[in-house]
């Protein structure tokens, strides 16, 4: 396959066309901790994203690259004062078009971007602005429970905050798609994981902003990726995001017991990614390679080859051995597109 034509698969995959094969797509992330919010702050982070990024694309040369946002989890609004009560999330503001936040992450994106030469398609991550709060409380404030506090108790106020880096996020998007060249973006979202959340009180104060990005995205992009993220086995109800308007669609297969079949189906034929567990410890990591294999088989075997892209459930391990990967890749190829299909019916 030429490198012209590994870009062209995924347009193609994502347009449910049949293709040479079934394409395969694993990321990781390449700092961790507090590194993920301190970008701005300390350029050699950043230096080490791209440079982890162009590591893995020379040696892997992947389908396509989901280029991390590493070093920019954290909204500025959300990182310049602890937020401990609810007048606090009304403090939370868009920081606008011209902060260093929103600057430095297409300057960056456009870096990394430049490593690919233009061979592969490109998504950006993007996590939706609830996830942002989220990923603040837990992850900076070390404070796990917070994030369901506030959306017990203060919702409004939750929601007021989340319009506001909404704002942010969109521009973002657009600018990451238009200025560093990104063929769309990954936009992370996730139930609130409270077993007293209601699918209603989601619509009302967390999907307002999550869809607001989406349109953005949609409007300079037809090909965006909706991650329904279950990291560590956070479960999610695949329904809140039905009417998520996405060209291709990624969930915890494992968690939610939802097979690629099953998903792709639900979201009215719409293209697929996953499919493995990403956890430590599971198939893929640390299995044995025959299952590997067969799995990959199995999967394709159930869903058909249209459409589809062979992943995981979220973000792998970094110290993951590539040749898994690539066993992967190898075996999809070998069961499925149009050159296999060819080959079975010249053999009857």
């Amino acid at each position: 396959m030429t490198e012209t034509n590994r870009k062209q698969l995924i347009f193609d995959t994502f347009d449910n066309k049949e293709t040479e094969r079934v394409p395969v797509g694993f990321w990781f992330h390449f700092v961790f901790g507090d590194a993920q919010f301190r970008g701005l702050e300390d350029r050699s982070i950043l230096d080490r994203v791209i440079a982890g990024h162009k590591e893995f694309y020379d040696a892997f040369k992947p389908d396509f690259v989901k280029i991390m946002s590493d070093g920019f989890f954290g909204h500025p609004s959300l990182l310049e004062k602890r937020i401990e009560i609810a007048d606090d999330l009304y403090n939370v503001q868009a920081v606008g078009p011209n902060h260093p936040w929103i600057t430095e992450q297409v300057k960056t994106v456009k870096r990394i971007k430049e490593s690919f030469n233009g061979e592969v398609a490109t998504f950006y991550n993007i996590f939706s602005p609830a996830n942002y709060i989220r990923i603040a409380f837990e992850a900076w404030d070390k404070d796990p429970e917070k994030f369901t506090r506030f959306f017990e108790t203060e919702p409004e106020a939750l929601a007021y905050a989340a319009n506001e880096i909404a704002k942010d996020i969109a521009v973002l998007t657009q600018r990451v798609i238009e200025e560093a060249g990104t063929d769309g973006i990954y936009l992370s979202v996730q139930n609130v994981q409270s077993s007293t959340a209601t699918k209603e009180a989601y619509q009302n104060y967390i999907a307002p902003s999550e869809l607001a990005v989406l349109a953005e995205a949609n409007k300079v992009s037809d090909y965006n990726i909706l991650h329904i993220c279950g990291y560590e086995h956070h479960q999610n109800d695949l329904s809140y995001y039905r009417d998520y308007e996405a060209k291709a669609y990624n969930w915890a297969v494992h968690t939610e017991k939802i097979s690629l079949k099953e998903g792709k189906d639900f979201f009215g034929n719409k293209a697929v990614i996953g499919g493995f567990d990403n956890n430590t410890g599971t198939l893929l990591d640390s299995g044995n390679k025959v299952d590997i294999a067969q799995f990959t088989v199995d999967i394709i075997h159930e869903i058909g080859d249209t459409g589809v892209i062979i992943g995981a459930d979220c973000t792998v391990d970094p110290q993951i051995e590539l040749d898994r990967l690539e066993l992967v890749r190898q075996t999809a190829a070998g069961v499925s597109g149009k050159n296999n299909k060819q080959t079975t019916s010249l053999q009857k």
